[in-house]
């Protein structure tokens, strides 16, 4: 009688620890698949960028510079964020990733105040439905981060908490990195405003 109960509460034990093992393991892959969400945005993102640039090019012959910079702001921004593909959450990724794209960010502010200066291109169609477009999916990619962030915060929230810290640690969960822009980056919190 005394082998049974044993036996019962070692089977309760490892269904308890099974049931942490398994919130942990949905938690890593909430944040994962939110992190995807962000991926296909700016993908979507960066494949405007070039007929952004091909736009502006016909008018901005003399501001080859920018159209530089927005290029090869967007070349490092895919490099980030093929880095943070390969490891969601790790803290170097996510940094590195939000350099990236505040780069590019910065870059794209300025393409667009140039943009302002020729009523010609500002009026054209194309880059009207373009930079509508651009508008659009900024405002996705802050949407996606945000479901990110609240994912990682609760995937680090169960890892941390007890008991289930102790099952964490003997599984090697480790914790996630939020993406979050730079405090002293305040123009690139704001996705690029655009008026015709």
């Amino acid at each position: 009688m005394g082998l049974l109960i044993v036996l019962g509460l070692v089977v309760l034990f490892a269904l308890w620890a099974v049931g942490i093992y398994n919130g942990l393991v949905m938690a890593r892959n909430a944040y994962k698949n939110a992190f995807a969400q962000i991926d296909v945005q700016l993908q979507r993102r960066f494949d405007l960028i070039p007929n952004l640039v091909e736009t502006a090019k016909a008018y901005l012959a003399h501001e080859r510079g920018t159209l530089e910079a927005v290029t090869a702001a967007r070349n490092a921004a895919q490099s980030g964020l093929a880095a943070a593909k390969a490891a969601p959450g790790d803290p170097a990724a996510m940094a590195e990733l939000a350099r990236t794209q505040g780069a590019l960010d910065g870059a794209l502010s300025r393409l667009l105040v140039t943009v302002e200066a020729y009523p010609e291109l500002k009026a054209s169609q194309n880059m009207m439905q373009l930079t509508e477009e651009l508008t659009s999916t900024e405002n996705k990619v802050a949407f996606a981060r945000q479901a990110y962030n609240d994912s990682v915060m609760a995937y680090n929230n169960k890892r941390e908490v007890f008991p289930s810290s102790v099952v964490a640690g003997m599984f090697n969960f480790a914790p996630a990195a939020l993406l979050d822009i730079p405090a002293d980056r305040a123009e690139v919190r704001e996705a690029p405003k655009v008026q015709f």
